[in-house]
């Protein structure tokens, strides 16, 4: 195979989840076109639930596709296949077996004769960088040594498509860069048989360091929405000013797709996004700083507040919400209100936000209307999930509720009692009575 031809192909795979009761089947993945060629480093990138993860197991042939097709060398997956191997954001290692065994578990798997997979796993243990710990149990390693074993387990089944499903997020950063340069040092150097690696990430920064090409996948439903390409020349300086464009292009993209279009909330249904009321203040404070004067560039501001795409775009995306904040071109920029919000003391500021969660999230009017209609000003919890469950799967249901409960309780539109789980126009504190 040339490196002109094509390795692994997607064509218009769809992916949907069974509703467990009359809801519409949830769908996670759509239309999804792609292609890799043989010589390339591909990466996703997308916001939390946007459907990364579950692409790569469609891929590696773990779950089945709703529709399309998986080619890999033009056949097509429908179940894991020699050739395509993957390395987890967890480690996956089993505690009972010794790095030296935890390696050869893939070669076990395929009938590999005992000897054969012993020198292969050796030589795969010392090309990670993990000689001398053959006989370690994974209890015994660091957080970046297990994961080395991931990968060692990965790659000594000779893989042509290596799988990385943000394999460096669960370590810190120092070890994070350590292993990342590692890994591209190897891939650089044709150290490892791998011939094309496509990778899941939350981090721009991340990616546009390891990858040739960039995905980015739009959200509910994922789909692509842009492909990039990254021409810098290895080792990559991430201070440059060619990697900064680069990051403030894919912050455009993303934003135009994760923020921009989703301004309307049609009904009580609507994901609200998972930020807390601290963080919008944060942000909407770093935005106000003399340096920034209300308007932001997004890789600044992410920088500054060391945020990751994951917190930072549910931030976003609430600021626009409740129109504090308005996002363009890469940038953010604080509206009237959000100026007004800023400028208020302490008790105005939860008045000003009380006001633009009764205008602009149905949810919140709906709680306090239901609240207000019952003789003793007491709801439960449970009557809102069954709302949002005709809209949101159950475990979304119960993300949205805590997010309402956290913005209504600092705006003060109303008072939730853990223990009962019942909603109330009473202040917080006050004994609960019959619901």
């Amino acid at each position: 195979m040339s490196d002109t031809e094509t390795l692994l192909e997607l064509r218009q795979v769809n992916k949907r989840f069974v509703a467990t009761d009359r809801r519409e089947d949830i769908v996670v993945l759509q239309n999804i076109d792609f292609s890799l060629r043989p010589g390339e480093i591909v990466a996703i990138l997308g916001r939390s639930g946007c459907g990364k993860s579950t692409l790569l197991r469609i891929i590696c042939g773990l779950i089945p596709a709703s529709d399309g097709q998986v080619l890999y060398r033009d056949r097509p997956v429908t179940q894991p296949v020699a050739g395509i191997s993957m390395v987890f954001q967890t480690f996956g290692l089993f505690p009972w077996l010794t790095v030296l065994e935890n390696v050869e578990l893939g070669l076990e798997a395929q009938g590999v004769p005992v000897a054969e997979r012993r020198q292969r796993a050796l030589a795969a243990i010392d090309m990670i960088g993990l000689d001398g710990f053959e006989s370690a149990y994974p209890k015994e390693l660091s957080g970046g040594m297990r994961q080395r074993v991931g990968f060692a387990r990965a790659l000594v089944v000779n893989p042509d498509v290596l799988l990385m499903d943000e394999a460096f997020s669960a370590l810190d950063v120092p070890t994070s860069e350590t292993l990342r340069g590692d890994l591209l040092d190897l891939w650089l150097e044709r150290q490892i048989p791998t011939r094309a690696i496509l990778m899941v990430s939350h981090s721009i920064e991340e990616t546009l360091m390891i990858a040739d090409r960039l995905v980015i996948l739009d959200s509910n439903p994922g789909r692509v929405k842009a492909e990039l390409p990254i021409n810098l020349k290895h080792p990559r300086d991430y201070t440059s000013p060619a990697f900064r464009r680069l990051v403030e292009r894919v912050y455009e993209v993303m934003t135009a797709t994760a923020v921009g279009e989703q301004r309307a909330v049609a009904g009580i249904g609507y994901r609200l996004p998972s930020a807390h009321v601290a963080q919008l203040l944060g942000v909407l404070d770093e935005i106000s700083h003399p340096a920034y004067q209300g308007l932001a560039d997004l890789s600044a501001l992410a920088n500054a507040l060391e945020l990751e795409v994951d917190d930072l775009f549910p931030i976003l995306e609430a600021l626009q919400l409740l129109d504090f904040a308005q996002v363009a071109d890469g940038d953010i920029h604080l509206t009237l209100h959000g100026q007004a919000f800023l400028d208020a003391d302490i008790q105005r500021r939860k008045v000003i936000f009380g006001e633009h969660l009764l205008k602009r999230v149905p949810l919140a009017s709906h709680i306090c209307r239901v609240i207000d209609e019952r003789s003793n000003q007491r709801a439960p919890e449970s009557r809102f999930l069954r709302e949002l469950e005709d809209h949101l799967s159950e475990d979304e249901a119960e993300r949205v509720l805590q997010v309402m409960i956290d913005w209504g309780r600092y705006a003060e539109l109303f008072a939730y009692d853990y223990d009962s789980g019942v909603f109330s126009a009473e202040n917080p504190g006050e004994g609960p009575t019959a619901v």
